[in-house]
């Protein structure tokens, strides 16, 4: 089982000092990923997260979200961005609105755990995003 499916954050959120996410759990035993009670909760912090992409940094496409997810400085982030557009069938400058977002969580998460989630697993954490 891979970190993020063990931490049921299957796009990696890393820890920053001062953030709390609804449905985190109480003890962070990895120092540096958030750890939630389940995985529907990690999905909805990621649509939270291109929710703040899309507002303060106009990060609308996949190329710029994975950019900004994803730095090259840390990943093969070219390679993320192909695997991503392959998998979810839209193109690298295509400008993608909040209801594509879960067809591209399931490819990021895809990445970044090698697993692909069930449809019904990414609408639970959209749901549970859009109620915020």
């Amino acid at each position: 089982m891979t970190r993020g499916l063990r931490n049921c954050n299957p796009l990696n959120i890393r820890r920053v000092a001062g953030t709390e996410w609804k449905g985190q759990r109480a003890e962070q035993t990895d120092r540096h990923f958030v750890q939630f009670e389940r995985i529907e909760w990690g999905l909805r912090a990621a649509f939270c997260i291109l929710r703040t992409y899309a507002r303060r940094y106009n990060a609308v496409c996949i190329c710029d979200i994975i950019h900004r997810w994803a730095p090259p400085s840390e990943n093969l982030t070219e390679q993320y961005i192909r695997n991503v557009c392959l998998w979810t069938g839209f193109g690298g400058l295509q400008r993608l609105a909040e209801s594509d977002w879960p067809r591209l969580v399931k490819a990021m998460a895809r990445q970044e755990c090698g697993i692909v989630l069930e449809d019904a697993t990414i609408v639970r954490g959209f749901c549970l995003y859009k109620l915020t």
